[in-house]
């Protein structure tokens, strides 16, 4: 990149957007043709549930475009060398790769970090029209007199499409900020959230259309399914925190790491959240005994996580209860730890790397989905006798 090239140039947004339009409109012509005779409240529901695979699919390729390390693949924001695609930055990627043949800028990797820029707006062009289409629904059916009533509020995908430019921005900062490890993680985290924000939207217009009511869980198993939920969502930030310092690595034995069960780390450091991708605050390089902690805490807590995991998908068989979900658990559960350790013993494999990523996303999704579809059911009643005897309790 030339020191003439500004971080930001917005010449190619209108031909993005477009383009974006373009993508989406597969997607919606797909569930137009499928739902033609259905009514709009199917459709949409139709949208939604599409819109979270693609929205998956997103994330998946998001944890490609890194691992790859393409994510400066254009180094400015949102085109290309201020060009809609890397074929009008021909020259300065030729230039930019022959100066660093490995990169950061390659041939390759400008389309990689496009595509995902690409697919990026359209996901963002299907969520403005579930937007529209809720607020459309909502007031149709205050008019006639609240009969096909939408089963959530319109302001879900609403809150969903502001959720999106914030991504967006964290996108952008993703690269004009050079690969800041607190920037990256927390766009991480904002597609993860995004999944659960749609799966609700999801599970509710399902539900809503097959008739379906949330089942009843007893508080414990509640409470414990909401439990794991936070400590899923806690690792899914330690994990971010790894992969966006690249501390993978720093451990490549299991179970123990670097011959020790305790090896030397330096926790002030790893966890030193503003600063500069391999660097600290007062511009020194971090260390390793960093990357180590960076490392171990992370699969220290996954020991927590992988148990509590096992435990929810155990309650649900054993009660009967969301068997499917019950299933989704236990096997996603077993590939994050076969991708885990994968990751540290076969020297971190893109396919892996990509495939625990893939399952973190999973999960979210699978425990959101458990989360709506149930609720905790009422304390038993105390006993009442009859008015003017004394109250018996169980």
């Amino acid at each position: 990149m030339t020191d003439t090239q500004p971080l930001y140039d917005l010449a190619p947004v209108f031909e993005l957007m477009l383009l974006g339009l373009v993508i989406a409109l597969g997607p919606l012509v797909w569930v137009w043709a499928r739902n033609r005779r259905s009514t709009p409240m199917r459709r949409l529901q139709a949208l939604t549930v599409l819109t979270l695979f693609l929205t998956f699919d997103l994330v998946l390729f998001g944890a490609f475009t890194r691992l790859t390390d393409s994510g400066l693949g254009c180094p400015d924001w949102p085109g290309c060398y201020g060009s809609a695609s890397p074929v009008g930055a021909r020259a300065e990627i030729a230039a930019a790769q022959e100066a660093m043949p490995t990169g950061p800028v390659t041939h390759g990797k400008a389309w990689i970090e496009m595509i995902h820029r690409y697919l990026a707006t359209g996901v963002g062009v299907l969520i403005i029209v579930i937007t529209v289409s809720s607020w459309v629904q909502q007031r149709r059916a205050r008019r006639d007199g609240g009969q096909q009533a939408p089963p959530l509020s319109p302001w879900w995908p609403t809150v969903t499409l502001l959720w999106v430019c914030l991504q967006g921005a964290f996108g952008a900062l993703t690269v004009t900020m050079k690969l800041f490890p607190a920037i990256v993680t927390l766009h991480l985290i904002g597609g993860l959230v995004l999944l659960a924000l749609l799966c609700v939207q999801a599970v509710r217009h399902t539900h809503s259309a097959q008739g379906r009511s949330p089942v009843a869980l007893s508080p414990v198993l509640r409470w414990g399914l909401v439990l794991t939920a936070l400590l899923l969502a806690l690792q899914v930030v330690l994990g971010g925190w790894v992969s966006t310092n690249y501390a993978v690595l720093a451990c490549t034995t299991f179970p123990t790491c670097q011959g020790s069960w305790w090896p030397a780390m330096d926790f002030a450091q790893g966890f030193q959240i503003w600063r500069k991708l391999g660097m600290l605050q007062d511009g020194s390089h971090i260390s390793f005994a960093a990357l180590t902690a960076i490392h171990y805490v992370h699969r220290l807590m996954a020991y927590v996580v992988l148990l509590a995991l096992g435990l929810v998908a155990w309650r649900f068989h054993r009660n009967g209860v969301l068997p499917t979900q019950a299933r989704w658990i236990g096997g996603l559960a077993l590939l994050q730890l076969v991708t885990g350790l994968s990751n540290v013993v076969l020297d971190w494999p893109l396919v892996a790397a990509v495939l625990h990523t893939g399952g973190a996303a999973a999960l979210v999704v699978v425990l959101t989905w458990a989360l709506v579809s149930s609720r905790a059911a009422p304390a038993p009643q105390e006993f009442s006798a009859p008015t003017g005897a004394s109250r018996v309790s169980a």
